[in-house]
């Protein structure tokens, strides 16, 4: 068991919105509560090493020693310039990845889907440096519609993509921690209320 005076501190990957369960968790209970943003590359570091409780990740994840509750489904996009073919197209129809097959990809994406076209050697960037590349008028970036939005500019489109594998953001925990405010807080993220048992 952790100290007393030990913060809790929750992990969440770029784009996860943890600020609702941490309202509830601040109404309900006097322990201190720190929201720690990560990137997605980092995600199991701190959890593992015993430096944040628990991670609010983009899965999969490495299982092994980790518990993990699925929570939500996040919807893939494709962002692109106002001045891209992409742009040109109906907001409210989706698009699919052949729509897509003739352009370049900035930066790769988890899925591993590329276009058939011959693509460019890219330098490694961020998701926020991607958005700002398409934006000047160079190719796509395919992100999670969370990323897209969090990133979002007034000179970029983004649109659904039919056909690309969504992701999942889940809360995992190390399976030999046994602070009880973790079971605290997965009673918060499932909607317990303050006077419910774990039952």
């Amino acid at each position: 068991m952790p100290p007393d005076d030990a913060p809790f501190r929750i992990g969440f990957v770029t784009g996860a919105t943890p600020d609702k369960w941490a309202r509830t968790w601040r109404e309900r209970r006097r322990d201190a509560l720190e929201l720690v943003p990560l990137e997605e590359t980092d995600q199991e570091v701190g959890v593992r090493d015993g430096s944040l409780s628990m991670v609010l990740a983009r899965l999969p994840v490495d299982r092994t020693g980790l518990h993990c509750i699925p929570l939500y489904e996040e919807r893939p996009v494709v962002v692109a310039g106002h001045d891209h073919v992409v742009a040109a197209t109906d907001p409210h129809e989706e698009l699919r990845l052949a729509d897509l097959a003739d352009e370049q990809l900035v930066l790769p994406h988890r899925s591993g889907w590329t276009p058939s076209a011959p693509q460019l050697s890219w330098p490694a960037m961020s998701e926020r440096d991607a958005v700002a590349t398409v934006a000047a008028g160079t190719g796509i970036v395919l992100l999670p519609q969370s990323v897209a939005r969090l990133h979002h500019r007034k000179d970029v489109v983004q649109r659904f993509v039919a056909d690309l594998p969504g992701t999942t953001i889940g809360l995992v925990w190390r399976v030999d921690d046994e602070d009880e405010r973790i079971q605290a807080f997965i009673g918060v993220v499932r909607g317990r209320t303050a006077r419910s048992s774990r039952g």
